[in-house]
């Protein structure tokens, strides 16, 4: 049995969606009633790290799990640690950051995932660590803009960052939870070119079709827009974040996608195209997605 935490977010649908037929898997989360796309055979159960009578429950039988927690600050692993090993769970997977490799990357959620990390390290279990860049999935945050005016308004327009693919993060975590030989590895998970939000809006437009225009926010503009959606500390983390990709602290590309799956890293381009809709007006479902927890935490990487 496999179990997969935060089945409802943006990693954990697609690692449902891609684990193998005939795979037996328990989808946990919070409010399991949205989780679907998983096949017939998938469970789903409802569970919360504050209450480990619901863990014991969906740690039952489960040999390995995806671990996906996001209270920044919280001890959601360390609960989760205690209860799989309880449970007899052999080996845990956990989504951290790529951001942990980063000795001048010491903001709060940074600090929080370096911790997560040596708690699963030492737990005594088996444990890989996935560290992926910035989602891609964050582009989605623009969509409200390029349907009202055709335009992108972010910070840092001319700093890359090697963001990924979340459904080849998916990938990776397939195989990691379904393959033997990753016990005790830690992969940096990246796409396959350094993009900068100028050149990724060049991209957008070309997959819309239409004209796209890129303005640049000044750091107190990104602060007020960050502001009306996290409480204050986190703000501070995610601008303390875009300093560091301003000094070129993203940039660096990794091979794991293809070392793992055999081939490429998925480009922006082809993300770009596979959710044109997002940005289409008329459509709501983007800018929703984009206000997960995961892709909050994923802006510092």
């Amino acid at each position: 049995m496999i179990l997969v935490t935060g089945a409802t977010g943006t990693v954990g649908r697609e690692v449902a969606r891609r684990l193998p037929a005939g795979q037996r898997v328990r989808l946990m989360s919070r409010n399991p009633a949205p989780l679907g796309g998983a096949g017939a055979a998938a469970q789903t159960v409802a569970a919360d790290y504050d209450d480990p009578r619901s863990l014991e429950r969906a740690l039952d039988g489960v040999r390995t799990a995806l671990v996906i927690t996001n209270r920044v600050g919280g001890d959601d692993d360390a609960r989760l640690v205690r209860a799989a090993r309880r449970a007899g769970v052999r080996r845990l997977v956990k989504l951290s950051a790529a951001a942990v490799l980063d000795p001048g990357a010491v903001d709060l959620i940074t600090r929080w995932q370096r911790t997560t990390e040596e708690q699963l390290c030492a737990s005594g279990l088996e444990w890989t660590l996935l560290r992926p860049r910035a989602f891609m999935s964050n582009a989605l945050s623009w969509a409200s803009s390029v349907r009202a005016g055709q335009v992108v308004r972010a910070l840092n327009g001319a700093s890359a960052n090697a963001c990924v693919d979340p459904a080849d993060i998916a990938e990776v975590a397939v195989r990691a939870l379904t393959e033997e030989g990753h016990a005790g590895k830690a992969y940096t998970v990246t796409g396959p070119e350094p993009l900068t939000p100028a050149e990724q809006t060049e991209q957008l437009a070309e997959a819309l079709g239409v004209p796209l225009r890129f303005e640049e926010l000044t750091t107190e503009q990104a602060r007020a827009g960050l502001a009306a959606r996290y409480p204050a500390p986190l703000v501070e983390a995610l601008l303390e974040s875009a300093r560091r990709q301003r000094a070129g602290a993203k940039s660096t590309v990794d091979g794991t996608v293809c070392s793992l799956t055999g081939r490429p890293a998925l480009t922006f381009r082809k993300w770009a195209q596979d959710h044109r809709d997002a940005f289409t007006a008329g459509t709501q479902s983007g800018p929703a997605r984009a206000a997960g927890t995961e892709e909050r935490l994923q802006a510092v990487s």
